[in-house]
């Protein structure tokens, strides 16, 4: 291996070069400069810009004077993805009625590796600022989201969260593995989990698993509050309603 290539993170071909381009823009980037690509892959200047060349003429980059930022291309491939749009499909009328009937902002994710990944997300102008948005991650451990995607999810995936330090997110992040255990297995119980502030200071979530038709487990859907009106009770109920109505429909498997 060259000493480029260990620069490089690795990244011996063309391809591996232009996925480690496309991943240096984070979900809080509107673009990004050359020299910022060229700091956040380890790739030389050179190939970061001859690469750039062919990514803009492929629509997965757009050039905006001296930066970039993704394009078209890369948001249509995205929106491809069977799975996650037929379940998004599905699900988002129920979320728009959640909406309307609690007024909290109402999240669906998966889990993508060891992270929460959000695929939509119905709120108001208020609420969109949250630290949760579409495409966004968080931990699994620190979200109502995540810890439903746990406690109903395969047993390796908890050995392999606990196989690493849990990350302190907010001063009350859950951390201590052993209160964690503690609560997923309440959630299996309760057939819900909830957070106070363990993401965000000030916020809540209740979440619940979405089962398919066949009873696998898919995704979950959440509710996200201001503690000062958090109705954890009220919110499991409808959350688990809409829950229920998911699988009934079969319209996922």
């Amino acid at each position: 291996m060259s000493d480029d290539d260990v620069r490089e993170g690795g990244a011996n071909s063309v391809l591996g070069k232009a996925r480690l381009i496309l991943e240096a823009f984070e979900l809080d980037d509107d673009s990004l400069t050359l020299t910022g690509i060229v700091a956040r892959t380890g790739i030389s200047k050179a190939t970061v810009h001859r690469l750039n060349q062919e990514l803009l003429e492929w629509g997965m980059l757009e050039r905006i004077g001296l930066e970039y930022r993704l394009g078209m291309r890369a948001f249509e491939l995205g929106s491809r993805v069977p799975r996650f749009r037929v379940l998004r499909d599905a699900v988002r009328p129920y979320m728009e009625s959640l909406y309307h009937q609690t007024r909290e902002a109402v999240h669906l994710a998966v889990l993508d590796g060891l992270e929460v990944l959000y695929l939509e997300k119905v709120a108001g102008a208020a609420q969109s600022a949250r630290p949760s948005r579409i495409a966004g991650r968080l931990p699994l451990h620190s979200t109502a989201s995540g810890k439903v995607l746990m406690a109903f999810g395969q047993a390796s995936l908890v050995e392999e969260v606990l196989g690493e330090p849990l990350q302190r997110v907010t001063p009350t992040t859950v951390v201590m593995p052993g209160v964690l255990l503690d609560q997923l297995r309440r959630v299996r119980t309760d057939g819900y989990a909830t957070e106070i502030e363990e993401t965000t200071a000030g916020y809540c979530s209740v979440a619940v698993p979405i089962f398919g038709a066949s009873g696998m487990l898919l995704a979950s859907l959440s509710l996200t509050t201001p503690v000062v009106r958090a109705d954890v009770s009220r919110h499991a109920a409808v959350l688990r309603s809409v829950s229920q109505k998911v699988a009934a429909g079969h319209a996922i498997n």
